[in-house]
């Protein structure tokens, strides 16, 4: 009976050449499963491939140039936001003067430009310091419970029952004298804006506190505040920063209002509203010296609310 002879060594340098050069997984294969490693990451994946992202973040850009080197809008035109004559007052567009005269003789264009400036600062700073405040209080009734959630929650409730606007409008008249310029919009937007942060932060918070990553955490030992800082925050932070980003053209259109009041925004300083509020008495004669400044603060209010639904679809999954 014939023995089986030894394998070919052809065959076998096949096998083995076979396992050499077996392909790795491909690229894409890779980068798909990188990219889909944490929330952040698979966000900012879809967020590039929003139209209405990329639209709004380039509003957003050209309003920030705008704010912070307003020269580089305003060089076609010789005169400065505060140069005024009153024997060109609600003249229309003209060469050097694209949007006309308002009823001081002021340059409209040039005013809106500048004007952008104290509409944002005021925006984006009463942003940050209700997202600290509002989030860190949120952060730690949340993950505390108890006395210390209940006593937050029923001070969160006092300030809820003060309408935003009428609350504004009673700080600014109060303290319109203590010199503080357009920090003191920010103070009272601040001061009655901060409970819906607080809010959010703290559902957000009570909603992970119970899961296992969390449970198993603090089985293993760990303090209070790592587990605040480490496991619920980064859990908790994506709600915050969708109504932080919304809010943003909320706080522009409220300074405008308090503007528009004789509370906000106070001459020599510009301000979207405060032109508003000039040019208001003689519209009918002189339509330019409001529609312009209406725009721009419509489109900027408009531009932020977008990138706010842009970045909540792409933070919640249930929403793709």
């Amino acid at each position: 009976m014939p023995q089986a002879g030894p394998v070919p060594q052809d065959t076998q340098t096949l096998t083995t050449d076979e396992k050499a050069t077996a392909s790795p997984p491909p690229a894409g294969g890779r980068k798909k499963a990188a990219r889909s490693a944490s929330l952040w990451s698979d966000a900012w994946y879809d967020l590039r491939r929003r139209p209405m992202f990329i639209f709004s973040l380039i509003l957003i850009a050209i309003l920030l140039v705008m704010s912070f080197w307003p020269s580089l809008f305003t060089s076609i035109n010789p005169f400065d936001a505060r140069t005024c004559e009153l024997s060109t007052a609600r003249q229309g567009p003209s060469s050097g003067h694209p949007f006309g005269r308002d009823s001081l003789g002021c340059d409209v264009f040039a005013r809106t430009i500048y004007g952008a400036k104290n509409s944002i600062i005021i925006g984006v700073t009463t942003t940050v310091i209700t997202a600290l405040v509002g989030g860190l209080l949120g952060l730690i009734a949340g993950a505390r419970g108890g006395l210390t959630d209940t006593i937050t929650s029923r001070v969160t409730e006092v300030f809820f029952a003060i309408p935003s606007i009428l609350g504004a409008l009673l700080i600014t008249a109060t303290f319109r004298d203590a010199s503080l310029g357009i920090w003191l919009v920010v103070i009272a937007l601040s001061i009655l804006a901060w409970p819906m942060t607080f809010r959010i932060m703290r559902a957000a918070v009570l909603t992970a506190r119970g899961q296992d990553f969390v449970l198993a955490a603090r089985a293993l030992g760990a303090s209070q505040a790592r587990v605040m800082f480490k496991h619920l925050l980064p859990n908790a932070v994506a709600p915050v920063i969708v109504v932080a980003t919304i809010n943003l053209g909320g706080f522009i259109a409220a300074e405008a209002a308090l503007s528009f009041l004789g509370v906000g925004v106070q001459s020599p300083d510009i301000s979207w509203g405060l032109m508003i509020a000039d040019a208001r008495n003689r519209f009918l004669e002189a339509p330019l010296p409001l529609v312009f400044p209406a725009v721009f603060l419509s489109v900027t209010v408009l531009a932020f609310i977008m990138l706010g639904d842009a970045v909540r679809d792409a933070l919640d999954p249930k929403l793709r």
